[in-house]
């Protein structure tokens, strides 16, 4: 990874020809996006919107034919780093990312109604036959499969999670590259002001509110503080030098127990009154491992 690294940031062209190529798959998209990502934060979003003028056509092919991946990840990943670089605060990033989510989710709605429905039919037949499966031994259960409205908020949420991912993996690609050691540091101390954590809860029991099918929009605006109670794992775990495996047991638990998940989401917003860190840890927009973001 950072030969690819180093590679991109001998100049434009070698930048320039990974992230197309990249940015036309749906297996090696996130490449792209991090790719851009990266050149935003090192030589600014001039550049890095440069290589995502071209980037985006071949992305926009593949959304043409039916994929909005590579399209939303490539453009939502080059926004965040846009903003990271200008702002050095992840709070105000990850605050943005949900942005970038309810957007995605708003323009499918818009866009593409056609195509929602189409996933929508889909999730239909699949749950039918699931159901009809289960009478047929003996097992009476309904099972309601989403609708458009809630494929679209699933999307934007896939969409804003994996821009994070993209923009993380940059950030920790500028590091090994310019400051060794820096985003260890910077991504530990992640923590979100008590303002902002109530309301982006707040924010998520109103959008909830509004009935079953913006449930899982309202989980875009936990996105901020599921990251915010990562890295409070990661900084716990680092700070009593217990080494990587209980963060692969811990990462096991979050994918696969949503109860894991949100425990994580309350941590963060206890953390963001309490400083769970037990030390003078400020929030995100600490000067942490963000020296080399110029």
């Amino acid at each position: 990874m950072k030969a690819l690294a180093e590679y991109v940031m001998r100049g434009r062209s070698q930048a320039l020809w990974v992230a197309v190529l990249a940015a036309g798959t749906l297996l090696f998209s996130w490449v792209s996006a991090s790719v851009i990502a990266l050149v935003t934060l090192r030589r600014g979003l001039t550049e890095g919107g440069h290589i995502l003028m071209w980037a985006v056509l071949p992305a926009a092919v593949v959304l043409y034919m039916g994929e909005i991946g590579p399209f939303g990840m490539v453009v939502g990943t080059t926004i965040l780093a846009g903003i990271l670089r200008h702002t050095v605060s992840w709070q105000a990033t990850l605050v943005a990312a949900s942005f970038v989510g309810v957007l995605t989710g708003l323009a499918l709605v818009i866009l593409s109604p056609g195509y929602l429905a189409q996933i929508a039919d889909i999730f239909s037949q699949i749950f039918a036959d699931f159901e009809k499966r289960l009478e047929e031994g003996g097992s009476e259960v309904q099972i309601l499969a989403p609708g458009p409205t809630q494929i679209a908020g699933i999307l934007g949420l896939m969409n804003a999670f994996s821009c994070v991912m993209c923009l993380l993996l940059a950030r920790w690609w500028q590091s090994m590259l310019y400051n060794p050691g820096g985003f260890g540091t910077e991504f530990r101390a992640l923590r979100l002001s008590p303002q902002v954590s109530t309301i982006l809860i707040g924010g998520g029991l109103v959008i909830a509110s509004f009935g079953i099918e913006y449930r899982i929009w309202a989980v875009l605006a936990a996105l901020p503080l599921s990251i915010a109670g990562i890295a409070l794992v990661h900084h716990k775990v680092h700070q009593r030098g217990r080494g990587s495996q209980p963060l692969v047991f811990f990462y096991m638990l979050w994918l696969f127990f949503d109860l894991t998940k949100a425990a994580v989401v309350a941590l963060a917003l206890i953390d963001s009154y309490k400083n769970l860190r037990g030390d003078q840890v400020a929030d995100n927009d600490s000067d942490n491992g963000s020296g080399d973001a110029s």
